[in-house]
């Protein structure tokens, strides 16, 4: 992956969660995707916060968007690696996350890890 390669998938990721778009948004992951995260352990009641599967991440990432209307976020940097990257982003609360996300080998997200401050 290249920098500028990187910087063009988080910013159409981003396009498609500020828009509100969820196809445009599921246009982003595998069928198999796997996502872990403290906010989807709260919103679905899991202690391990995983959400497995595109058909899951799509039911989860609709709730997301209903529990939050005003949603937009910020990208603030992008780091990559071979098959990776991670985005650094602020939501429209302030709050900082960092998501890890493995890309297969079409280039589509295969697992997340979300990370946020406080």
């Amino acid at each position: 992956m290249t920098r500028d390669e990187a910087w063009n998938l988080a910013n159409h990721w981003v396009a498609a969660w500020n828009g509100h778009d969820l196809d445009l948004i599921m246009r982003h992951y595998e069928d198999a995707i796997e996502l872990t995260s403290p906010v989807a352990a709260r919103l679905l009641g899991t202690s391990d916060g995983k959400v497995v599967g595109k058909a899951n991440l799509r039911a989860y990432f609709q709730r997301g968007l209903e529990a939050y209307p005003e949603l937009q976020f910020h990208l603030e940097d992008v780091l990559w690696g071979v098959n990776s990257l991670l985005l650094y982003y602020t939501n429209q609360k302030g709050t900082r996350t960092g998501e890890f996300m493995e890309l297969s080998a079409i280039g589509k997200v295969a697992r997340v890890v979300a990370n946020y401050s406080a």
